[in-house]
């Protein structure tokens, strides 16, 4: 298919091979198209306006949920975020053979979800629906639509089959992908995942307000990182000695410790296994019964010095990598971003199970993940990561879903 300026000149345009005369198709053509790529620009660029449709359904806006709203704004088959809106087209209420637009939409109404529809039909003016529910406000719709349906002798519809949540499309496979995406949708307890943790918006783990910039105390932007704090390793951290090692904390533990890292070392596949987390992300979990006190794994990684690590953490983030950084001391971190172990899954939890120490052994620092109770077969590895406090700007909402949650991170 040439254009007029591309096209040979004279008798070789006659004489070309493979030429489209006409669109006419004679037989079924099948277009592959990257779905994929395509929801994921929608989602991470909604400035551009973007929208997909689906059969019926367009989509016009996702969304997004704040910790305070995953209790309410999910069901076992769909979560609700706010500010979602789609229009789906489907049969009139005021004629049985016309179809017109409803324009779905999600709000917030004092802590619950509130389901409003918009009537949008030529020749009548707009009208809002609104319920508690997806079923209970589509019903006000699929009530007349079954009436005008019957006196026009049409197919009969039965209101009682259809569900609220699959008119909205957020059932919709495509819509659940990306929802499924959201930042935080893992504390929706009731709500069965069809795809887990999807990778069409690239999120880090966790976020971290200091990351590898402890490393310099002027600064504090919030990064992805897992980096204890300097006051946090003096006050709060346990830190062991092994073998040869200066102690900074509690009384020195010897033959003992050393030990249990080396059958930690030979056995720690055997312990854990990587799953999604309802706390974040991706998560680590206990793959048998481990008793109190019991070295689990141990959180590997390149040593550098806090220079080397500002540096390796600014190419990381210009190359849209999640950080994972952990201090040892003032003047070294290790850097598990690409050379690192299952441990740098471990989660934050205000009730931990577990608590990360900085340890020496052979003359060189190892971070060791010990649990600080008995922990059952199948149940998330946590520890508190004891960032320190900061500006209310850049706090940082926890989902640990513990009794005693802080609500915040840092």
């Amino acid at each position: 298919m040439l254009c007029h300026a591309h096209r040979p000149r004279g008798t070789a345009g006659q004489a070309l091979e493979h030429e489209l005369r006409c669109f006419a198709v004679f037989r079924r053509v099948y277009v592959q198209r990257d779905e994929v790529r395509q929801i994921a620009t929608a989602v991470q660029q909604p400035e551009l306006g973007y929208t997909f449709r689906v059969g019926s359904l367009v989509l016009h806006a996702m969304g997004q949920l704040t910790p305070l709203q995953m209790a309410a704004f999910h069901s076992p088959t769909a979560i609700f975020p706010v500010g979602y809106e789609a229009c789906r087209i489907y049969w009139s209420m005021r004629h049985g053979n016309r179809r017109c637009r409803y324009v779905c939409s999600v709000e917030d109404r004092e802590g619950l979800p509130e389901f409003n529809i918009r009537v949008i039909e030529q020749g009548y003016q707009d009208l809002v629906l609104t319920d508690t529910t997806a079923k209970g406000v589509w019903d006000k719709v699929l009530g007349p639509v079954a009436e005008k349906r019957t006196e026009s002798g049409t197919l009969k519809l039965f209101p009682v089959y259809l569900k609220g949540e699959d008119l909205f499309g957020l059932t919709v496979s495509a819509v659940a992908k990306i929802v499924e995406s959201l930042p935080g949708v893992e504390a929706c307890d009731r709500y069965s995942f069809r795809y887990g943790r999807n990778p069409l918006v690239e999120l880090p783990l966790l976020f971290n307000p200091a990351g590898s910039a402890r490393a310099q105390p002027k600064t504090s932007s919030p990064y992805t990182s897992l980096v204890v704090s300097n006051s946090s390793a003096r006050s709060n951290q346990n830190v062991a000695q092994g073998e040869g090692g200066t102690s900074h904390g509690k009384p020195p533990v010897v033959h003992p410790r050393s030990s249990q890292y080396r059958w930690m070392k030979s056995e720690w596949r055997a312990n854990v296994y990587l799953a999604r987390s309802r706390i974040q992300g991706l998560g680590l979990f206990a793959a048998r019964d481990i008793e109190k006190q019991t070295m689990v794994i141990e959180y590997n990684g390149t040593i550098m010095r806090n220079e080397v690590a500002v540096r390796k953490e600014k190419t990381y983030r210009s190359q849209n990598r999640a950080v994972f950084m952990f201090r040892i001391d003032s003047q070294h971190i290790v850097d598990a971003t690409l050379t690192g172990g299952l441990a740098r899954y471990i989660n934050h939890s205000c009730a931990p199970n577990c608590v990360a120490e900085v340890v020496t052994f052979e003359r060189g620092y190892k971070i060791i993940i010990s649990c600080i109770r008995r922990i059952e077969k199948g149940e998330e590895l946590c520890f508190d990561y004891q960032f320190d406090t900061v500006e209310a700007q850049h706090k940082i909402a926890c989902h640990c879903g513990a009794p005693e949650c802080r609500k915040w991170i840092n």
